[in-house]
């Protein structure tokens, strides 16, 4: 049963992984490709959902599953560090989501604000996108080692 929460716990990082970096490869590309003219269109397209309805729902969900995961194989001298380390990596990338993405996400799809404002965050996101989807990768890979040291036990 326990391994259940393991494999739920890996399925919706994985999908929160790729859907960051088809955030990075895609839409981030298309909203700084053509300023303001570009976050404009993306602010019309975002107007019915956003991608923070799916990261509202997943993320959370991801961390309640990294928390079950942890405290079911609390335990295990073999496998805790794996689990805390998958829990602080997800958590951290939550907080860098509301430390810096937050206010850019404000900046490009809510307030008044120059082109050079609007470049300047897009890039900025852009950037730091990357590295956000490093932390997910992280939690996901020390996610797979714990398996594989549970596999071995």
């Amino acid at each position: 049963m326990k391994l259940i929460f393991l494999y739920l716990s890996i399925a919706i990082a994985s999908g929160l992984l790729f859907t960051n970096i088809y955030n990075s490869m895609v839409d981030a590309r298309n909203w700084s490709s053509d300023v303001p003219n570009s976050i404009n269109t993306a602010r019309e397209y975002f107007k019915a959902a956003t991608p923070a309805k799916f990261f509202r729902l997943f993320s959370p969900i991801n961390q309640v599953l990294a928390i079950i995961v942890l405290i079911a194989f609390w335990k295990s001298t073999d496998t805790r560090i794996y689990f805390i380390s998958m829990v602080v990596a997800y958590v951290l990338a939550d907080v860098l989501t509301f430390a810096y993405f937050y206010p850019r996400n404000t900046i490009l799809f809510t307030s008044v604000s120059s082109p050079d404002q609007l470049k300047a965050a897009a890039t900025e996101w852009s950037s730091m996108n990357w590295i956000r989807s490093l932390i997910v990768a992280m939690g996901l890979i020390i996610s797979f080692l714990g398996l594989h040291k549970i596999n071995a036990l």
